[in-house]
């Protein structure tokens, strides 16, 4: 991954259906360009450069890929959030950050620059405060729904969803396009498109999840990525970031 130092960390069970992970990316060199690939997560962001001061930034679901630069001497340390927790932790609607992003209050839940220095006390920090801000009670078919849809890894349907839930389509529809931009279809679609990720890196360029055939799985692939699969696989100069630090196997 070129000189970029990555790291991830999964959080406690008690606290799981509610944070993906917690990861920390380095860049010590030179300016790099990479691609953001949808991912189907909401990323707090803690950051500092050379040239940028800390920052705290909000990041909503993207549905397209983004290209970006990471700069020079730059540290990332962020958390990256089941949606879910949009409304029990963060406790907001994250629907107008689709494909964009909000600058929070620099001392957001009492972070500094000198979190920065140590990822694992910074997950300790973070995750106590995560766990403080689980104050409302949760809604058992929210929580039932999306524990279906991550295990499932997005490949049921909106109706099979709704008869396991006893939630009407509709219903959960407006729930996602308020509370999160997007119907729950298009979100489906994007971790089913996540989850080719490590398939696609192995070399395996046909469908290993929910497609219809390999013709749909390219279509897909394509329309969320940009790429064919066979250019994600090759990964030229490490552009693809999220393939980049997936682990060998």
């Amino acid at each position: 991954m070129s000189n970029l130092i990555y790291q991830s960390q999964k959080p406690d069970s008690s606290i799981s259906d509610y944070v993906e992970s917690f990861w920390m990316l380095d860049n010590p060199s030179e300016n790099k360009e990479v691609i953001l690939l949808p991912d189907g997560r909401i990323d707090l962001i803690f950051s500092q450069s050379a040239k940028e001061p800390f920052d705290v930034v909000l990041l909503g679901i993207g549905t397209h890929p983004e290209q970006i630069v990471i700069a020079e001497k730059t540290k990332i340390f962020s958390v990256s959030f089941n949606l879910l927790a949009t409304e029990y932790i963060l406790h907001q609607s994250v629907s107008e950050l689709l494909n964009s992003a909000k600058v929070l209050p620099i001392d957001f839940w009492n972070f500094n620059v000198d979190d920065l220095n140590d990822f694992e006390k910074f997950c300790e920090k973070i995750s106590l405060k995560i766990k403080k801000e689980l104050t409302l009670k949760i809604d058992e078919r929210k929580l039932k729904l999306f524990d279906l849809i991550y295990s499932a890894k997005g490949s049921l349907t909106v109706k099979e969803l709704s008869e396991k839930v006893i939630w009407s389509e509709r219903q959960i529809n407006r729930y996602f396009n308020q509370q999160f931009g997007i119907s729950l279809k298009s979100y489906c679609g994007i971790l089913r498109f996540r989850a080719s990720f490590q398939h696609i890196k192995e070399g395996k360029l046909f469908p290993e999840q929910n497609f219809t055939d390999q013709s749909h799985f390219i279509k897909e692939i394509k329309k969320l990525s940009g790429f064919l699969p066979k250019e994600l696989n090759q990964n030229k100069n490490d552009r693809f970031i999220q393939f980049s630090v997936l682990p060998e196997k």
